[in-house]
């Protein structure tokens, strides 16, 4: 018989309930969960039983798995497993790709309306830098025409609320240059508390929504000149990914650009893709 050990004033998640939860989000996210993750799950879920008044994980079960469940709960519990982190200018090489090689070729092949999605935006510090390299690229090119459109999707709904707002310690904003900092943040009127606001000009540019990547649709209007999915599948199986990138490659224009976490890599997957640079990808 297992036996039942405490933690923090609740009952230990039993071997049952871990493997019902983690089949689950196996199942809604594609991330898999070895026994090794039991304690991290724990964890990530004793404050949302904390707030729900619930005295164990077997009530919490209970809960999600029964009639109506699913619908109140499982958005929150899928934040609650899902990582966040992420930075402005990360993996800048990425960046410089896109002004220095990307764009122009977008433009010859499509037209001066860019349009690009960053699936698995977190809490927005990717497209926000999205949309002050391609506005700083606009401005560069000012007799062209130049516009672009920036889709923000996640699973997490807390994340996506607080990437809308657009506000960020301003500590959070160290790896952006100074001239842009200047450009794109307000400071709060209040010193004290050190926090930064992205222009309107920038946040109007960003349309931030839900998409659950292992749908098997998406509710965005592609097709994408460029898909940014970085650091997202080192959580998935390779079959899981092969099945995703084929997905992104059918809302990819032909030519259009794929750019991935150099952690990651798209190796051995028969997709229709050439790799161009480091973790960037090109759709043939």
């Amino acid at each position: 018989m297992e036996a039942v050990q405490v933690i923090g004033g609740l009952k230990r998640l039993s071997d049952d309930e871990f493997r019902a939860l983690s089949s689950l989000v196996e199942g809604e996210l594609g991330i898999k969960m070895p026994p090794a993750k039991k304690t991290l799950l724990e964890s990530r879920l004793q404050k949302r039983l904390r707030a729900l008044n619930l005295a164990s994980y077997a009530e919490y079960c209970d809960m999600l798995f029964n009639k109506g469940g699913m619908k109140d709960e499982l958005v929150h519990m899928l934040d609650l497993v899902t990582t966040n982190k992420t930075d402005f200018f990360r993996e800048a090489h990425h960046f410089e790709f896109l002004v220095d090689s990307a764009l122009d070729r977008m433009v010859r092949a499509s037209g001066p309306k860019v349009s690009i999605w960053s699936a698995g935006c977190s809490t927005g510090e990717e497209p926000y830098t999205l949309a002050m390299v391609l506005s700083e690229y606009a401005r560069s090119r000012s007799g062209m025409g130049f516009d672009y459109s920036i889709t923000a999707t996640d699973i997490s709904t807390r994340v996506l609320e607080a990437a809308s707002k657009g506000i960020y310690q301003e500590d959070r904003i160290t790896p952006v240059a100074a001239e842009l900092k200047k450009k794109y943040f307000l400071r709060s009127r209040d010193a004290s508390k050190a926090l930064v606001r992205v222009v309107p000009e920038l946040r109007g540019k960003i349309s931030f929504s839900r998409v659950n990547l292992m749908d098997d649709t998406y509710p965005v209007e592609g097709p994408f000149d460029a898909i940014f999915c970085r650091n997202v599948i080192i959580y998935f199986d390779k079959p899981t990914q092969e099945k995703l990138f084929a997905k992104f490659c059918e809302y990819l224009k032909p030519g259009g650009f794929i750019f991935i976490g150099h952690s990651e890599t798209l190796s051995g997957i028969d997709l229709p893709l050439r790799k161009v640079a480091i973790s960037v990808y090109m759709k043939h």
